[in-house]
């Protein structure tokens, strides 16, 4: 029980029949303790109930518990549960004032007149006492209300004997046999009235003697309160004298009158005792009749528990199907997400592009393999925020993109550097199935390749262009020694188109015009070291050019990067030799 509603309890022992009840009760509830009280008592006690509740108050009584005739008391609210309201009625006021039932102990005020005893009395007078007693109180024992034996005085031999077999303190057990019918109604018939019994004589058989025994009962008040004791008294009575001359001749006729009475006094008191043993029957029948009562309503409400209880049953079957359909459907399910799980992790794992799952808090939810070479990620850093990893990246920040990215739901694209590597980082909203938002993807494109190529490019298209503007022949050959590039000034003093020298190997341009001994000499004999020119003149005579003196110069070129190598052949134009 919670502690504040504890508070507000009250718990006290109550008893209902002899404490004062409560009053201004909304409700009492009363359940299964009727049963076990008399007719009589449970009369009484309806009362007590309305005199506890408020007018308008509720009495709650078991289905086997009634008001009984009590029904100017109480109005039904629900007949089939036994629920009532009280009625604003002093009838119960009334009946409780007539009531037998006490609420305090009996104060016992000495009578007036008599002397209470003396604080001190003195050895005469206990001594007259103990004399008196002695002398003139008949045998007597005080037992219990079921007959155990409390305290015996005087001799009480002629009438009680220790029985045979397990010892006992019970007066019925150790009374003699010719007084234990006797005792036994007398006994029952105090125990029952709860008053003295009349003195009665009764004819005790004592081997072949007979002996008048007069027997009385008395009922004492305990030391405790409620605790009631037997006093049980015995007296020898006297037979009255007879003159010699009429107790011959009377002798027999007497004994024979002594047996008839005494067969008659028997057969009375087994009448009373056949009479009380009937009484005890019927109201042992009673008993059973109410008990046999309570059980058919316990068994109907057992009846219909057990319907209930078949139709939860039912319930619970087809609860029970449709929970096996509903596991059926979430096995198939789990098999297909665990399908679907496993392509996504082979999809994930093969299209080589590194990815990185974040929540709206920007923490980590998954994450491929490629990603690690961005970011210093391992297994254990699933859950953690993306802040707090180590990048690899050059002056730049995905964190406040992939924030605004959040706020403005437009991906941002831009490329990144890790090392010597190079990325397309794109940065694009996480819907879920039902398009909302609920975080963003982080994936990683490697275009160095690409970044390289563009660069090539550019790095020729400048190469390109600076060769134009030379105003001496060049050409730009690559490691084999193809024309990679000429200048105007080529195409303008060797008369020879560019786009029909490009690829082609440098000594088979201009109908192999360059196929000669210096020039293969020049190359061959160029220097390895990158920036390094080394030089010859040529004295040739080219058709439909004359003869041409030449200073030819080489040099080799390392594009950024060192990827790429190119040789640079340039043709100086000096005097034209004299014709012979």
């Amino acid at each position: 029980m919670r502690k504040e509603i504890r508070e507000m309890v009250v718990f006290a022992l109550q008893s209902v029949i002899k404490d004062p009840p409560f009053t201004r009760l909304d409700l009492l509830c009363c359940r299964n303790l009727l049963i076990y009280l008399e007719p009589d008592l449970q009369d009484r006690l309806m009362p007590i109930f309305h005199y506890a509740l408020k007018p308008g108050g509720v009495l709650c009584l078991s289905p086997s518990e009634s008001i009984g005739s009590h029904q100017d008391l109480f109005d039904p609210i629900e007949r089939k549960f036994n629920i009532y309201r009280a009625k604003p009625s002093l009838a119960s006021r009334r009946a409780l004032l007539s009531s037998r039932i006490a609420w305090a102990p009996e104060s016992h005020t000495p009578e007036l007149g008599v002397a209470g005893p003396r604080l001190r009395e003195g050895s005469v007078a206990e001594l007259a006492r103990r004399a008196l007693l002695q002398s003139f109180a008949p045998a007597s024992v005080l037992t219990e209300l079921n007959g155990d034996i409390v305290y015996v005085h005087g001799e009480t031999g002629p009438y009680l004997r220790l029985a045979p077999g397990q010892p006992s303190h019970n007066i019925l057990d150790m009374a003699r046999d010719s007084l234990q019918l006797e005792l036994r109604e007398a006994l029952h018939q105090a125990t029952a009235e709860g008053m003295p019994l009349p003195e009665r004589q009764i004819t005790v058989r004592d081997k072949d003697d007979l002996h008048t025994v007069a027997l009385s009962v008395r009922v004492l008040h305990g030391p405790g309160a409620g605790h009631k004791l037997l006093l049980i008294s015995f007296r020898a009575v006297q037979r009255p004298a007879v003159r010699r001359g009429a107790r011959k001749s009377k002798a027999g006729e007497s004994a024979e009158a002594r047996r008839i009475e005494e067969l008659e006094r028997e057969l009375v008191l087994s009448k009373q005792n056949m009479g009380a043993m009937v009484e005890e029957q019927q109201a042992s029948n009673e008993e059973l009749q109410s008990t046999n009562e309570e059980l058919q309503s316990t068994n109907e409400e057992l009846q219909s528990t057990n319907e209930e209880l078949e139709t939860s049953k039912e319930e619970l079957q087809s609860v029970n199907e449709e929970l096996v359909t509903v596991n059926s459907e979430l096995h198939s399910k789990v098999e297909q997400l665990t399908s679907m799980q496993d392509d996504m992790k082979n999809l994930l794992d093969n299209i080589s592009v590194g990815a990185i799952f974040l929540d709206r808090r920007l923490m980590i939810r998954r994450f491929t393999h490629d990603a690690a070479s961005v970011y210093r990620l391992v297994a254990t850093d699933i859950g953690r925020p993306l802040a707090d990893i180590r990048s690899q990246l050059k002056d730049v920040d995905l964190l406040a993109d992939a924030r605004t990215v959040l706020d403005t739901l437009v991906s941002v694209e831009r490329e990144v550097q890790a090392g010597d590597t190079w990325y397309l980082a794109r940065i694009q909203p996480y819907r879920t199935m039902d398009n909302v938002i609920d975080g963003v993807v982080l994936t990683f494109n490697d275009v160095t390749e690409r970044v390289h190529a563009i660069a090539d490019r550019r790095a020729r298209e400048l190469a390109e262009a600076i060769v134009d503007t030379v105003r001496d022949p060049l050409v730009v050959l690559d490691q084999a020694l193809r024309v990679v590039a000429v200048n105007r000034a080529y195409t303008s003093r060797f008369g020879a188109a560019a786009p029909a020298l490009l690829g082609h190997g440098f000594y088979e341009i201009g109908e192999r015009m360059w196929d000669l001994g210096p020039t293969h000499e020049l190359l061959d004999a160029m220097p390895p070291a990158a920036n390094a020119v080394a030089a010859r003149e040529l004295t040739q005579v080219f058709p439909g050019l004359g003869p041409q003196r030449l200073r030819l110069a080489v040099r080799r070129v390392t594009l950024k990067g060192g990827n790429t190598e190119l040789v640079l052949l340039s043709f100086e134009v000096l005097a034209a030799p004299p014709q012979a």
